[in-house]
């Protein structure tokens, strides 16, 4: 089964995914970007306010390739729990709102997004969406790079709430705005549920 741990940079989805490592501890941890040398372009991006939008979302696609074909397929095909700190949905959300923010001439940027992975990506059996105002998301994150600000932020979350109205059985939101032992606690609730513990 693949899990997925999705949220504005700054809800928690880290320290949760930490959290569950000793909950499930042999479970296959994994996350996106990946450490990898795609993982790492992707990072130099990410701290480029220059980079171009659309030569960023190849990035993240090309780490989410090797990350299926490298680490989640093979898990998933030994019968591991794959937990993932952020996946598709994430570049769904966020690079949606990169390129709609861009003058990249792209009318529907999180279809077109989808329809880049519709070929190629695998799904996730359940999401656990951590959710937060885009404020207080910026501001427990730093506001250190262009995908921590205010704005932006606000974006990237219409575009979860998009993704969470098309599939609402997918997603489990989760308040993010509870103390992160309450948080923890709720998604280890959650987890029990979807692996019928």
């Amino acid at each position: 089964m693949l899990i997925t741990l999705e949220g504005l940079d700054g809800s928690g989805k880290t320290t949760v995914w930490e959290a569950l490592h000793d909950v499930y501890p042999d479970a296959t941890f994994t996350r996106e970007p990946t450490d990898s040398w795609y993982g790492e372009a992707v990072d130099r991006s990410i701290a480029a306010d220059d980079a171009d939008p659309l030569a960023e979302l190849f990035l993240l696609t090309a780490d989410h390739a090797d990350h299926l074909s490298g680490t989640i397929e093979p898990a998933l095909a030994d019968g591991d729990l794959v937990i993932s700190d952020r996946y598709s949905d994430s570049r769904f959300a966020y690079q949606a709102a990169t390129l709609a923010a861009s003058d990249v001439d792209i009318d529907r940027p999180l279809e077109y997004i989808k329809g880049i992975h519709a070929a190629f990506s695998r799904p996730p059996d359940a999401t656990i969406y951590l959710d937060l105002d885009a404020r207080e998301a910026a501001e427990r994150a730093g506001r250190t790079n262009k995908f921590e600000q205010d704005g932006y932020l606000a974006a990237v979350r219409k575009n979860y709430e998009r993704l969470i109205d098309a599939e609402p059985d997918r997603f489990v939101r989760i308040d993010a705005s509870q103390s992160p032992e309450a948080v923890i606690a709720r998604v280890e609730e959650v987890l029990s549920e979807l692996l019928g513990e």
